[in-house]
């Protein structure tokens, strides 16, 4: 059975739908907040003209999502799996960020619930990879249950990211939102 990348996905408080051009402004009134990006190793792609190059990169991917507020129906972030690779068993989930007022766990929860959830009905580990200066992601991380796998580089000469994996057997990790 092949990954489906882009399926919507609906919890209690979000849902996850795939990524469209139309979504731009509102996803990034979100972004263009730059407390988001603090502790990314991108740190300025709050600006327009950063943000449109990792929007168009998104919707290139296949498999970015947009996360909405149930109660508000309005857009909060955003997600994306990446790197599906059946020979591993296992996807990437990253590229994560949700409006400042969505901090703190509950809705962050959520969500990767939500994509766990569809992740295991394919693959036996999802990896997520966090840039070694990012505490906040990393706490966030070990929230969910993720635990840390080593470090890599994308490609050589790239940034160091700090590996995080669940894998579908994880105690941590729990199929209830």
């Amino acid at each position: 059975m092949a990954f489906e990348l882009q399926p919507t996905l609906t919890g209690t408080l979000l849902e996850l739908r795939p990524l469209r051009p139309g979504d731009f402004h509102d996803l990034y009134a979100v972004a263009s907040d730059p407390a988001i990006w603090e502790q990314h190793p991108a740190s300025d792609r709050y600006k327009e003209d950063v943000f449109k190059g990792f929007f168009r990169e998104a919707l290139d991917s296949g498999g970015a999502f947009v996360v909405i507020d149930r109660f508000t129906c309005r857009i909060i972030g955003s997600s994306r799996y990446f790197g599906y690779s059946e020979e591993r068993n296992e996807i990437e989930i990253g590229w994560t960020f949700l409006a400042r007022s969505y901090w703190g766990g509950v809705y962050n929860r959520e969500m990767k619930q939500l994509m766990l959830r569809h992740a295991f009905r394919f693959v036996e580990t999802a990896v997520f990879l966090v840039g070694p200066q990012n505490m906040r992601s990393q706490r966030a991380m070990e929230k969910i249950g993720g635990v840390r796998a080593g470090v890599t580089r994308r490609e050589p000469g790239g940034r160091e990211s700090v590996v995080f994996a669940i894998t579908r057997s994880s105690e941590a990790w729990s199929p209830e939102p």
